[in-house]
């Protein structure tokens, strides 16, 4: 699944859109995560694209008296093109403006494009915590999210609520450095860990925003480019391999219905 540094990565690829005015948004598969709706998605037909931006794991398309989110689900890709070339399978939608189409491809159809009026007060948008980059993510925020839970660790940095965008990967490699294994409990996490934590976090994410992403399976970036992160992972999807530090195994457990890697020596 795309997670924060891969859409950040589109996002970022998108800014050719900015002051384009949308033609048209055509739809050739009615069903992804929620029903596209040709009438809403249209509804701002003619008017200019005034920003993209990113919030989670959502690419936003400002318009002027709305927003187009996008959301790439576990295999979902946008491509920007130049000109309009033979559609391949599972090109399910085409957000076309002035001299750019943007492209969305979904094989599995867990992603959406949804036009909403308002963001942050949205059905989709307004339950989601703070973004892990941003200065309201602290670690005595975090301590005070966690310090009465029972539940794994990881799966708490994974849970929107609390944090977005912190996916099965970054999670994974932001909990082998700052030496937490992802088995401790909420409640077993102190403050000075959190702020080691936190750090960790926002490192993670900022080098595979530099690296473009990680490119495991389906993904790639807005001109159809790979990321290059998955070159630096310490742990994830390396297990029965030796850790780069201390030599152990590396092991591989499910945690919340995911892969989980860690080394049991490092991570205590």
């Amino acid at each position: 699944m795309p997670e924060l540094p891969e859409v950040e990565t589109v996002k970022n690829g998108l800014q050719e859109l900015c002051g384009t005015t949308l033609k048209v948004v055509i739809t050739r598969f009615p069903r992804l995560r929620y029903p596209l709706d040709t009438t809403k998605l249209n509804q701002e037909a003619g008017s200019k694209i005034l920003k993209v931006s990113r919030r989670a794991k959502y690419v936003i398309i400002h318009l002027e008296r709305g927003y187009l989110l996008i959301h790439l689900g576990m295999s979902g890709r946008i491509t920007l093109l130049k000109q309009n070339v033979p559609l391949q399978k599972h090109d399910h939608v085409d957000i076309v403006c002035d001299n750019l189409i943007l492209r969305y491809n979904d094989p599995r159809r867990f992603g959406c494009v949804v036009y909403i009026t308002e963001l942050e007060n949205s059905s989709i948008l307004g339950k989601l915590g703070p973004e892990p980059l941003e200065q309201n993510f602290t670690p005595d925020y975090l301590y005070q999210k966690i310090k009465t839970r029972k539940t794994p660790i990881k799966q708490l940095i994974m849970d929107n609520a609390i944090v977005v965008g912190v996916g099965n990967i970054y999670a994974c490699e932001s909990l082998f450095l700052s030496k937490i294994s992802p088995l401790r409990n909420g409640l077993d996490i102190n403050l000075k860990e959190c702020q080691i934590l936190v750090q960790n976090i926002q490192k993670v994410l900022h080098e595979a925003i530099a690296a473009g992403g990680s490119s495991l399976r389906d993904y790639k970036n807005a001109h159809g480019e790979l990321g290059y992160f998955q070159q630096s992972h310490n742990v994830y999807g390396k297990a029965k391999k030796t850790c780069r530090i201390c030599s152990s195994i590396i092991r591989e457990i499910r945690l919340g219905q995911r892969n989980s890697f860690y080394c049991p020596q490092c991570q205590s």
